[in-house]
């Protein structure tokens, strides 16, 4: 007997999910953090290769943690609409449980960064640290989001066949 695969989405919440403004906003911002954490990660390199553009390097990252503070705000008031809880809903329970690890890390950075906890190296080996927490948690989602055009797809298929 094969084991049921769980949809991702109920009917309602796919209506929710599409319907709702959150799903174009995070559609927006998710690529927009992508490129911002492509140049900080070309500066931070940079500043570690060099010696150079520490400030850049420093400029960069906060800029990185302050869209990524404003993608999990808007992220859980999508989370809220869709499936009616702002953090933890089943469908991505541990993409916001490595997200939390994501925010502690960044978090952790700007710390460090407004009180002088670290000398410029470590503060650049913490934003490293936050960022590949960040493309890990990212390629979660990505995948999550494979994973529903999928079962979205294949539904469609059922449906034409029934």
């Amino acid at each position: 007997m094969a084991s049921q695969i769980h949809p991702l989405y109920t009917p309602e919440e796919r209506f929710r999910r599409d319907r709702s403004k959150w799903t174009l906003v995070q559609g927006i911002l998710a690529p927009v953090q992508f490129v911002i954490f492509l140049v900080s990660l070309y500066f931070v390199i940079r500043f570690l290769i060099t010696g150079q553009g520490e400030f850049a390097a420093n400029v960069s990252i906060v800029i990185k943690t302050l869209i990524l503070y404003t993608i999990m705000i808007t992220g859980s008031i999508w989370e809220k609409e869709v499936f009616g809880k702002y953090l933890f809903a089943p469908a991505f329970y541990w993409e916001d449980v490595f997200s939390m690890l994501v925010l502690a890390l960044h978090t952790a950075y700007l710390i460090a960064l407004t009180f002088g906890f670290l000398e410029p190296r470590a503060l650049m080996a913490l934003a490293l640290s936050a960022y590949l927490a960040y493309v890990i948690n990212a390629a979660q989602f990505l995948w999550k989001l494979r994973q529903a055009r999928l079962q979205e797809s294949s539904q469609r298929t059922e449906q034409v066949m029934a």
